[in-house]
């Protein structure tokens, strides 16, 4: 068991770090939005599942836990985004490299 929760603790910190690398990356603010919500999601996630078959103790926390990420990261990105698209931020348009 506690080789599976290592793996998800792996996995979990990975999508973590690939989230926070893609708020680093990406042009605009849309995109750094999606970026940081679905991968830290998913990473949060397998975090608590890495945890929780650690120490099946945790259980009911971490279900408490893993509930209020999946209900507070899509609706706290969608109004953030809504918030930038009121105030008129612009989305990113590509151009090319003339050279």
């Amino acid at each position: 068991m506690k080789l599976l929760s290592d793996i998800f603790l792996i996995i979990g910190a990975l999508f973590c770090l690939l989230g926070a690398l893609g708020l680093v990356r990406m042009p605009d603010v849309y995109n750094r939005i999606q970026a940081g919500t679905k991968a830290v999601t998913l990473g949060s996630l397998s975090l608590l599942l890495g945890v929780g078959i650690g120490h099946p103790d945790w259980w009911p926390k971490l279900l408490v836990v893993g509930l209020f990420i999946l209900l507070t990261n899509p609706i706290g990105s969608s109004t953030l985004a809504r918030a930038f698209h009121r105030a008129g931020v612009p989305l990113w348009q590509k151009q090319r490299d003339e050279s």
